[in-house]
């Protein structure tokens, strides 16, 4: 699994219709592309940066991602934007997520699920 953060400031009071705007135009699109799995939308207390983290199957299906839709979801919140995105990709080394996608049905006696994989770390930076 892969992790796709991306963090950048928000024009003052835009947070509500930055979200809205994942929510509405973004997040539709993100749910019919390979290998997408989840999105987390991450914000300072004070509203001025935010941080969107995106789940993704496989590495190409994040970097597919980063060259096909990445631009266009740019685009469509650029008037709420105060400066150019930072963009890494990470591999996810553990997470809890890991297990709700492998997830099995419960079994009598089944004290605790299995323990996540250790996968090793790789990250990638992009500039945009």
């Amino acid at each position: 699994m892969f992790a796709r953060k991306v963090s950048v400031r928000l024009k003052p009071d835009s947070l509500g219709e930055f979200a809205s705007l994942i929510e509405s135009k973004i997040l539709p699109w993100l749910r019919r592309q390979d290998g997408f799995l989840d999105l987390i939308i991450l914000a300072l207390p004070d509203s001025s940066e935010v941080a969107t983290i995106s789940f993704w199957d496989r590495e190409a299906d994040a970097q597919a991602y980063n060259s096909s839709g990445y631009p266009e979801a740019v685009q469509i919140l650029e008037q709420l934007l105060d400066g150019i995105p930072y963009v890494k990709t990470f591999k996810v080394v553990s997470s809890t997520f890991q297990m709700l996608a492998r997830a099995r049905e419960p079994q009598a006696g089944d004290l605790a699920p299995d323990s996540p994989a250790q996968l090793g770390y790789q990250s990638h930076e992009t500039s945009v």
